[in-house]
C-alpha cells in the first residue's frame, strides 16, 4: 500500500480512508459530488477533521440539495467559526484542562473536543443529537490519535463535570435556557459565540478572536468575530 501518511502505521492509513470514504458516502446522500477530506485547520494546524473540500461549488447546487441543507444540515462537515477560537484558546490555556473531566455540548465536528483532549482532560464526552455526527466525531478523534466518547442526551449522563464547552449553540435565543443548565452539571463553563455580544451573569466576557468556517461558506463578517465567555459555579470555584 502507499502510505499516504508517512508519520503514521499502514493498519491506522487503512482505518483514515476508510472512514474518509464512509463520510464521504454518507454526505453524497445529501449533496451528490461531495467528498470529505481530512483537512488542517488555521488557528490549531495541529488537529485536522474529515470536513467537505474546501472547492466545493455552492452554486453547482441543485434546487432540492438546497431543500436538503436546509431541513438536514451537515453540521459535522464543517468547521464553525466559534468551534476554531474556542480549540484555540483550550490550546493555549492547557492547563486548565489537565485531568479534568470535560464536555463538549452540540460538538458538531468534535473540534473542542479533541483539543480538549489533546490539551491533558482525562476524560472527554462530546454531545450531539445527530447520529451521523457522532460517527464523525468518533472519526475525527481517531485521526487525531485522542480518547473522546460521542453521546446523544446530557441527562442520560452521570455525574457533574469539571469544564463544560459549547461553541455556537445559541444560534437560537430559545437555547439560552442552555446556560443555567450548564452551571447547574459544571464547575466551569466556557462559551464561544458569533451571534451575541453580551451573556448575562454569572458569564462574563473574557476575550475574542476571529475564525473563517471551514469550508468557507462566504458568512457574513460579522459571524467570524467570536467571543468567549465563561462562568464559574462560585460554591466550588476553590476546586478549579
Amino acid at each position: 500500500m502507499n502510505n499516504r501518511y508517512p508519520h503514521i502505521s499502514h493498519k491506522k492509513t487503512g482505518v483514515i480512508l476508510l472512514a474518509k470514504q464512509n463520510l464521504t458516502f454518507e454526505l453524497r446522500r445529501l449533496l451528490k459530488n461531495a467528498e470529505i477530506v481530512a483537512t488542517p485547520l488555521p488557528l490549531t494546524p495541529k488537529i485536522r477533521l474529515y470536513l467537505l473540500r474546501h472547492d466545493y461549488r455552492q452554486e453547482d447546487l441543485t434546487d432540492e440539495e438546497r431543500c436538503v441543507l436546509m431541513d438536514e444540515p451537515p453540521f459535522w462537515a464543517f468547521c464553525w467559526s466559534s468551534g476554531q477560537v474556542l480549540a484555540r484558546w483550550l490550546r493555549d490555556f492547557e492547563e486548565r484542562l489537565a485531568g479534568k473531566r470535560v464536555l463538549d455540548f452540540g460538538s458538531g465536528s468534535g473540534i473542542a473536543a479533541i483539543a480538549a483532549a489533546l490539551s491533558g482532560a482525562r476524560e472527554v464526552i462530546a454531545l450531539d443529537t445527530d447520529p451521523l455526527s457522532r460517527r464523525a466525531i468518533e472519526a475525527n478523534a481517531e485521526l487525531n490519535s485522542v480518547t473522546v466518547t460521542p453521546a446523544a442526551n446530557l441527562d442520560a449522563l452521570r455525574g457533574d463535570f469539571d469544564i463544560i464547552l459549547a461553541a455556537d449553540v445559541l444560534y437560537d435565543r430559545n437555547n439560552l435556557q442552555l446556560l443555567d443548565i450548564f452551571i447547574e452539571r459544571s464547575k466551569l463553563v466556557v462559551v464561544a459565540d458569533s451571534r451575541v455580544k453580551e451573556l448575562p451573569e454569572p458569564y462574563t466576557k473574557i476575550g475574542c478572536g476571529m475564525a473563517i468556517t471551514c469550508p468557507d461558506l462566504d458568512e457574513p463578517e460579522e459571524f467570524r468575530h467570536v467571543a468567549i465567555f465563561t462562568a464559574e459555579r462560585i460554591r466550588e470555584s476553590h476546586s478549579l
